[in-house]
Parts: C-alpha cells; structure tokens; sequence
C-alpha cells in the first residue's frame, strides 16, 4: 500500500513569511499563528489524502518548542480537519537523518521535503521523492523530482507518468 508523508516547515507552514520565518519561530503566540500556509498545500494535501486512502502523515524534525508551535498552528488552522490527516499521524524528530527512522516504521512510499540531505537520507528506502520549493541550491539529489508548487507535486504523484525507481522491500519489525 502507498502512502504519503510530508514536512511541514517551508512545506506546509510557509516559511518566506521573513527571514528565516522569524514570526513563526521567535514571534509571540499571535504572530506565530498568523504565519501564512504554503499556497495550494490545503487543497492540495486533502486530495492527496483521498489518493492515499487516508494513508497519510507529518513527518519533521524540530526541538520540543517548535514541536509544539508547530501543533498548535496545525490546530489553529483545523489542518486535519481541513486535509483528512488524522491528528495522531504526526512524528517529530531532532535530526533531519531520522526522518528515516519514522519513514522505515511507518512504510513511506512517496515523501515531500524541501530539504536535499533529508532526501539523500532517504535514498533506497522511500522509491518517490519530492524536493518542494523554490531551491537555494539547484543541487537535486539523484532519484528525486523537484517540485517547486503543491500543483507540481500533485502533478508529478497523480498526473503525468514520472521516472520511479522500483519499490524496496520494508524490513519488519
């Protein structure tokens, strides 16, 4: 079975709000909660949700305050209400690299980031990857496709036919 998972900084939660997304990380409550969402990344996300049969989660890494910011704007702006994700499918973790980890326990087949060392993290263990955003560095790693809209990474999921590598095989427990 398929299934989605997805960052949320600079992913869902849009981070060109200022520089380095000051409001969403060093602003009070208020401002925190005004941060924008990604453009299309509702809409988007719920759609997607359906094409995977609700086999959807939030995967981020981030310390224990922004952990908790991050969930309070999710409820803020009735994320899983609005998407389908259930509220309990969301992992935290404190190093990009262990994005793994959660991808490995939870069988991630197809993974949106915006960041190129999570996807090289990733390599050979989630077939579908997804660079989102407008890049820094043009530097995309091999196997992923760079997706810079929400309307891109439905595009390259659900729409025209995109190069895949074939699927590896999910150790058990």
């Amino acid at each position: 079975m398929d299934r989605l998972g997805i960052d949320i900084g600079r992913v869902i939660i849009d981070g060109s709000a200022g520089p380095g997304d000051t409001s969403f990380f060093q602003g009070d409550r208020a401002a925190m909660l005004r941060t924008p969402a990604v453009a299309e990344a509702f809409a988007t996300i719920a759609r997607l949700v359906q094409l995977f049969d609700g086999q959807a989660w939030l995967v981020s890494k981030c310390g224990p305050r922004i952990q908790q910011r991050s969930l309070d704007w999710l409820l803020h702006h009735r994320f899983f209400e609005r998407t389908g994700i259930p509220a309990d499918h969301v992992r935290f973790c404190l190093r990009r690299p262990d994005k793994a980890i959660h991808c490995r326990e939870l069988g991630i087949t197809h993974f949106v980031d915006d960041k190129p060392d999570v996807h090289e993290a990733l390599a050979g263990l989630v077939p579908y990857r997804y660079l989102f955003g407008p890049q820094r560095s043009r530097h995309v790693p091999a196997g992923v496709t760079a997706t810079r809209t929400w309307s891109e990474v439905e595009t390259a999921i659900a729409g025209e036919p995109v190069p895949r590598s074939p699927r590896p095989v999910f150790p058990g427990p």
